[in-house]
């Protein structure tokens, strides 16, 4: 069976106490919000749209910080199984959330929750998406710019 490629988009969002937000995939495997870009969307706006149908937070409440990149993984199926059949292309951003505020909107996405920032790879179901948030942190606090926000670890 050949392997579908898709796309994906979604981001790392940071809380006004710098928490990070992680979403439930099916009550079965936990992630960063993120999902499949539509045909008539692009990186940010799927990205944007994910982080509302899996958190409730509003692209109101939202501040484009920074493109983190993109890495590949494959499907995590309904069981928080590796789907070999599809192979996606994450695109992810860093966002910064004005609310700490979360509302279910998406059935599939049943749990959202903030977590402290070196809690997250540890609760991250796929090791791709561990490894990428391992990246994508360090990445962000050698920026200038954001290092208040995310803090080395003691």
């Amino acid at each position: 069976m050949p392997i579908k490629d898709t796309r994906s988009a979604g981001g790392i969002v940071l809380n006004p106490n710098n928490e990070v937000l992680v979403v439930s995939q099916w009550g079965t495997s936990w992630s960063l919000p993120k999902g499949h870009i539509e045909k008539e969307e692009d990186d940010k706006t799927a990205a944007l749209r994910e982080i509302y149908e899996e958190s409730g937070i509003t692209e109101k409440d939202l501040q484009l910080v920074m493109d983190l990149g993109s890495y590949q993984r494959f499907k995590i199926n309904e069981k928080g199984e590796e789907d070999k059949s599809e192979r996606k292309t994450i695109a992810m951003f860093l966002f910064k959330s004005a609310t700490a505020e979360l509302a279910k909107v998406d059935p599939e996405n049943p749990e959202a929750k903030w977590l402290n920032q070196e809690q997250v790879a540890d609760l991250l179901t796929c090791k791709e998406d561990k490894e990428f948030y391992l990246v994508a942190l360090e990445k962000i606090r050698e920026s200038d710019e954001h290092r208040s926000e995310f803090k080395n670890p003691k």
